[in-house]
């Protein structure tokens, strides 16, 4: 019998490199969008799997929604990757980005907790959790401190499912990701706003691409390595959260000068920063310690940040 996965939050850009992961391992692959008949499934279009994913609504606050999607898929797996992704856009949408969050995966603990078949389930977490890491590399005894809208609602979730875990004993465990990109990331993120202005002006652009500040610094990784670590933490005996990093941070400047000398461009001449774009209590430094991972999964992020930008362009052109 092939094992069942069920991908909540398909569309996204982890979702597609995920589904496609499963599949390639023998995987029957669900997936949820708020409306699967009226999406297009770009992302599943663009990586060439979009008939081979078995598709069905699902709104993740809606606990029947949840519960008909769960009942209709029959997984052995549920990965919970759905809800708003964007820091930047959370402090615009703060009630729609915790409610998409924290009540989505409250909804998905509790069909786990009252099913009668057992699942294991993935829960998406994120470094935003940890805040400022103020230079040092964040591990999973790090304290948070969310800054934003988006790590309070992804800090809450990963505390609720660990309390689901240890008072009902089900199989949940939450990934706390730092930053991961790839050719599928949406231009409204600035890796994705930056890759996609170099090549326009490669091209013979004249715009000037507007930042906010280059001196944060990000621990970046490749999308497609990631997913694998999310596969991986469902195929142990017991669920573990884990911090799941390249352990390497860059500035943001450097992730900008990378991509436009991919070009043979100089980013000095193209590139200006603009206050309007300064996040309200902005993190400046995010690293993360991918020690455990790597010792208990024998994972380890195999693409380093320029790679990543090279990919990014690669995979755009």
């Amino acid at each position: 019998m092939k094992k069942r996965a069920l991908i909540c939050g398909l569309s996204g850009q982890d979702g597609a490199f995920l589904a496609k992961f499963l599949l390639l391992k023998g995987y029957e692959v669900w997936g949820t969008s708020r409306d699967a008949q009226g999406s297009h499934f770009k992302n599943l279009r663009r990586l060439s799997i979009f008939s081979r994913v078995k598709k069905i609504s699902m709104s993740v606050e809606d606990f029947r929604s949840v519960y008909m999607a769960i009942e209709q898929s029959k997984p052995d797996e549920v990965y919970f990757l759905a809800g708003q992704s964007s820091v930047g856009l959370s402090f615009d949408l703060p009630a729609e980005t915790i409610q998409s969050i924290l009540y989505g995966a409250l909804n998905i603990l509790e069909v786990c907790r009252l099913v009668s078949r057992p699942m294991k389930l993935y829960l998406a977490g994120s470094s935003e959790c940890f805040g400022d890491t103020s230079g040092k590399p964040a591990d999973e005894s790090t304290p948070f401190d969310p800054k934003s809208p988006y790590a309070v609602a992804k800090a809450s979730a990963f505390w609720l499912a660990n309390s689901y875990r240890d008072s009902y004993n089900i199989f949940a465990c939450t990934g706390i990701l730092f930053n991961h990109e790839s050719f599928l990331r949406p231009e409204r993120f600035v890796t994705q706003k930056i890759i996609q202005a170099a090549i326009r002006i490669s091209k013979g652009s004249t715009e000037t691409l507007e930042l906010g500040r280059l001196d944060i610094a990000r621990d970046w990784g490749w999308a497609p390595d990631y997913v694998e670590a999310m596969w991986l933490m469902l195929q142990q005996k017991s669920p573990e959260n884990y911090v799941v990093a390249s352990g390497k941070t860059s500035t943001l400047e450097s992730f900008v000068e990378q991509a436009f000398t991919t070009v043979n461009l100089n980013w000095r001449d193209h590139v200006v920063q603009n206050p309007l774009f300064h996040r309200p209590n902005e993190v400046t430094y995010s690293c993360g310690n991918p020690s455990l991972i790597k010792a208990n999964l024998n994972w380890a992020a195999r693409t380093s940040m320029p790679e990543v930008v090279d990919k990014m362009i690669e995979g755009s052109m």
